[in-house]
C-alpha cells in the first residue's frame, strides 16, 4: 500500500506518519526532503546546480544558500527540482520495489506533482493554521520569520485529489482522525 502525505512546512506530516507507523509494524516512512539531501551529495548532481549562484561552502552544495536562491526565483526552483528529482525517483521506485508487501508512507509538499500522487492508495493532506506552522517550523529548522514566509508563499497547496484532510491542531484530535482514517482506509485493504 501506497500513502502520499502532502503539507506545507510546519503542518506536521512526519507526525502523522509517525502516528500511522505506531499502528503497523509494517510500515515504511520516507520522508522524502531526506531523500533529496541525499540527492545534494551526489558529484554529478552537484555540478549541475552549479548554475543556479553561489551555493557552495567547502565544496559542498550548502541547503541554505540554495535555499536562499530557489525560494527567491521560482525558475531556478524549478530547475532544482528537475535535476534532483531525477535521482530522488530512482531511490523512492527502489525502495517501493523491494517492499512490495508493506505499507509505504511518501511524505513531500510536492508529491502533487509527482507520479505516486495519483498511484497512491490514499493521499493525505495535512494542514494546520499558518501561526501554528510558523512556530513548529522556525523552531525545528531554526530559521527567521521571513524565511519561513518565503519557503511558505512559494508554494501552493489546493485541495483537490485528497482522500482525507487532517487539520493538525490538537494532538488528541489528530491522533482521533488518524486512527479513523487507519481504520476505515489503511487496515481494510
Amino acid at each position: 500500500m501506497l500513502i502520499c502525505i502532502v503539507g506545507k512546512s510546519g503542518s506536521g506530516k512526519s507526525y502523522i506518519s509517525n502516528i500511522i507507523k505506531e499502528y503497523n509494524e509494517n510500515t515504511i516512512y520516507l520522508d522524502v526532503d531526506k531523500i533529496a539531501h541525499k540527492v545534494l551529495e551526489l558529484e554529478e548532481v552537484k555540478d549541475q546546480l552549479l548554475i543556479l549562484g553561489d551555493i557552495l561552502t567547502l565544496n559542498k552544495i550548502d541547503r541554505k544558500k540554495l535555499g536562499y536562491i530557489v525560494f527567491n526565483n521560482e525558475r531556478k526552483m524549478k530547475y532544482l527540482k528537475e535535476v534532483t528529482w531525477y535521482y530522488m525517483e530512482k531511490i523512492i521506485d527502489k525502495i517501493i520495489k523491494k517492499n512490495k508487501d508493506k505499507i509505504i508512507i511518501l511524505d513531500y509538499l510536492f508529491l502533487k506533482e509527482t507520479k505516486y500522487f495519483n498511484r497512491s492508495d490514499l493521499n493525505i493532506l495535512v494542514d494546520a493554521p499558518f501561526n501554528v506552522r510558523l512556530q513548529r517550523a522556525t523552531k525545528r529548522d531554526n530559521i527567521t520569520k521571513e524565511q519561513f514566509m518565503k519557503r511558505d508563499y512559494s508554494y501552493q497547496l489546493n485541495e483537490e485529489g485528497f482522500d482525507y484532510i487532517i487539520e493538525n491542531i490538537e494532538e488528541e484530535k489528530t491522533k482521533k482522525k488518524v486512527s479513523e482514517i487507519y481504520d476505515k482506509s489503511i487496515i481494510h485493504r
